[in-house]
């Protein structure tokens, strides 16, 4: 890949975008921010729906859950091997049914969101998880690092003909093209991720989005992020990440794999704040004196310069 950034005004601001329900997704668009389920919810649809409404007052655009079909997701040599959950010792195929939610409850959850004005998707581990989340108007599908090598995976995603968000932790430069090259790079969105939890900031590499945007200019580039803190995710967004996915949480003590690196309400709140913040700053790199400079100009300013046209606000 090449290592040449992206610059604002140029190559940056060109790619197209991509639909998402009812948004677009790209340069010159509002970042959109995902609150990042995955299992977070332990199996508890009660806490699945708290969840969805933290997203929703925090502002997001979206919530993701993951789904697996259990039998063909987990290693044969798994399915016995016992371990300690919240709810006792069981067998590791007993523990990712325990925590694996079915139609009933998808369609609770579905009907949730709505009402709570959000929009909802998943990642689908495996092909029969694609036909699942088919019966429903899923916005797109996202395609999780660990699932970015799977061929028969990423063909069925494809013949969705949904738009679909592609995740690129633990993977090669080799490894992202062959994907684009099967996904077909017209109606996906990349993501930048490093996949550890937590990941450290020394491992995040967040000059890989202008990496993958000077790879791939006709696709838009965001940021999957697995660290703790915000600083790093609201550094993507100024980098240019269009799209920002982190994992969420009511409580990062809670029992989960993935809690310490999720972020709780009141973080929630403060990252979509200042991503907002943060998109409407970075404007379209061209250069202009805005209204509010003008009295501060005639004020300040002992030797005017050649006059010029291209003043904001000016009708001419």
């Amino acid at each position: 890949m090449t290592t040449s950034p992206a610059l604002p005004g140029s190559a940056l601001f060109a790619a197209p975008t991509r639909r998402l329900g009812d948004r677009e997704v790209g340069p010159g668009h509002p970042v959109y921010v995902t609150g990042e389920i995955g299992i977070n919810h332990n199996g508890d649809l009660a806490c699945a729906f708290a969840l969805i409404d933290q997203a929703a007052a925090a502002g997001c655009d979206a919530v993701k859950f993951q789904k697996r079909t259990p039998e063909i997701c987990t290693p044969r040599d798994q399915w016995d091997i016992e371990r300690d959950t919240p709810w006792g010792r069981m067998t590791y195929i007993d523990y990712r049914h325990r925590v694996e939610f079915g139609e009933d409850d998808y369609r609770q959850i579905d009907a949730h969101a709505h009402a709570r004005g959000i929009a909802w998707f998943a990642s689908p581990w495996d092909v029969e998880a694609v036909d699942f989340l088919e019966q429903f108007d899923v916005p797109a599908h996202k395609v999780a690092s660990a699932s970015l090598t799977d061929d028969e995976l990423l063909r069925r995603l494809r013949a969705t003909g949904r738009t679909i968000i592609l995740s690129t932790g633990m993977s090669t430069p080799k490894q992202i093209r062959h994907a684009v090259e099967v996904l077909g790079s017209d109606n996906i969105v990349l993501l930048h991720a490093t996949s550890t939890y937590p990941a450290k900031p020394t491992e995040l590499n967040l000059r890989m989005i202008h990496t993958l945007q000077s790879e791939f200019p006709n696709v838009p580039i965001g940021y999957s992020g697995h660290e703790t803190g915000l600083q790093t995710t609201l550094a993507a967004v100024a980098l240019g990440a269009v799209f920002v996915e982190r994992h969420i949480t009511l409580d990062r003590a809670m029992w989960g794999s993935d809690q310490a690196a999720s972020v709780e309400p009141p973080g929630l709140q403060r990252l979509v704040r200042d991503i907002r913040t943060i998109s409407e700053s970075l404007g379209d790199g061209v250069k202009k004196v805005y209204d509010g400079e003008l009295a501060a100009m005639k004020k300040l300013r002992r030797v005017q310069g050649a006059p010029e046209a291209q003043l904001v606000g000016s009708s001419s």
